[in-house]
């Protein structure tokens, strides 16, 4: 019974880190892209969304990384205090 709820629990820690990686990396490049389109819109320009959309891509990959990073410090604690 015990065992059932360890495994339930780190199913549920997985899936808020699956979302977390999915949030970390959508939202800037849908504001970047936002902010682009915005000022493409006002300036009459045809090159804001596609530099901003990079930036927010850029954006994305290093809060994943960030991230990741973090997940893998605190695994490998986790495994030097057993």
């Amino acid at each position: 019974m015990g065992r059932n709820k360890k495994y339930k629990k780190l199913v549920y820690q997985s899936l808020a880190v699956i979302t977390q990686f999915g949030i970390n990396m959508l939202v800037p490049i849908f504001l970047c892209s936002f902010a682009g389109m915005f000022l493409d819109r006002k300036l009459g320009t045809a090159f804001w969304f596609v530099l901003l959309f990079f930036v927010g891509a850029l954006a994305g990959f290093r809060n994943i990384f960030i991230l990741a990073r973090k997940i893998y410090e605190g695994d490998s604690e986790d495994e030097d205090k057993t």
